[in-house]
């Protein structure tokens, strides 16, 4: 895992790449059993903290992304790159590996 030394708050992601805040993995399952950490599933859901300007297309003109901070989503299981920031574990991904947003 990549160490960065910025604030979380400081990071604006390139292109059309989000940073995500998995969400907290489980640690006991529906029958009770406590799982290690070698067991548990990595998170496939999180959410955007930053989100960057958008893919700059083949005309030219920049795409505008179809998510923004705050928005809760799915993303692809092994999709992107983690990095622990000021103790907090992100995620950087590129937009197309965005599967869907969960709305409340």
């Amino acid at each position: 895992m990549a160490t960065a030394t910025a604030s979380s708050k400081k990071l604006k992601p390139l292109g059309d790449r989000v940073v995500i805040k998995p969400s907290a993995r489980e640690e006991v399952t529906k029958s009770g059993i406590l799982l290690p950490d070698t067991a548990k599933e990595k998170p496939q859901e999180g959410t955007i903290i930053a989100a960057g300007p958008g893919k700059i297309g083949d005309d030219g003109k920049r795409e505008p992304m179809d998510v923004k901070a705050g928005d809760v989503v799915l993303y692809s299981k092994y999709a992107g790159t983690e990095f622990k920031v000021d103790g907090e574990d992100l995620l950087v991904i590129s937009s197309k590996d965005l599967l869907a947003i969960v709305e409340a």
